[in-house]
């Protein structure tokens, strides 16, 4: 009895097996092979569900530490600075650094965001193996 290269039977193989019987391992083997890539699917979607789960959570922070030093940290700078300038200058010089700060930290969740990928590409490639792998089956 001999086994084609790369078969892997989870039942006998032999070689007085029917056409029917092939075709229905077959047809076995594939679904077993296309539930195992759903399931590798799922995992690759929550890890990338995780990696945008923190980048949004960078992003919030990042608007609500802008928000709170808009309010917080530009009134009291702005009084302190209006000490030596006009205060009109003095709260629009603070908005502006605060301002810059909040870039940097939207800048900085969105560089996050685009490293989140939707795509499993490990299941896409196995899914593309697998079907070159029944064009072979069939042939």
């Amino acid at each position: 009895m001999t086994v084609p290269q790369g078969h892997v039977p989870d039942r006998p193989y032999s070689d007085q097996a029917s056409l029917g019987d092939l075709f229905g391992n077959l047809t076995s083997d594939l679904g077993d092979l296309f539930r195992s890539e759903l399931e590798l699917a799922k995992v690759e979607m929550r890890e990338e569900a995780a990696k945008a789960g923190k980048a949004g959570a960078l992003l919030g922070g990042g608007g609500l530490v802008a928000y709170l030093a808009l309010i917080l940290l530009a009134m009291a700078a702005a009084w302190g600075l209006a000490e030596e300038i006009d205060a009109g200058w003095a709260f629009l010089i603070v908005a502006l650094v605060v301002g810059a700060v909040a870039a940097v930290m939207v800048v900085m969740g969105r560089e996050r965001m685009r490293q989140v990928n939707p795509v499993p590409e490990e299941t896409v490639e196995t899914l593309k193996e697998d079907a070159r792998w029944a064009r072979e089956q069939v042939k």
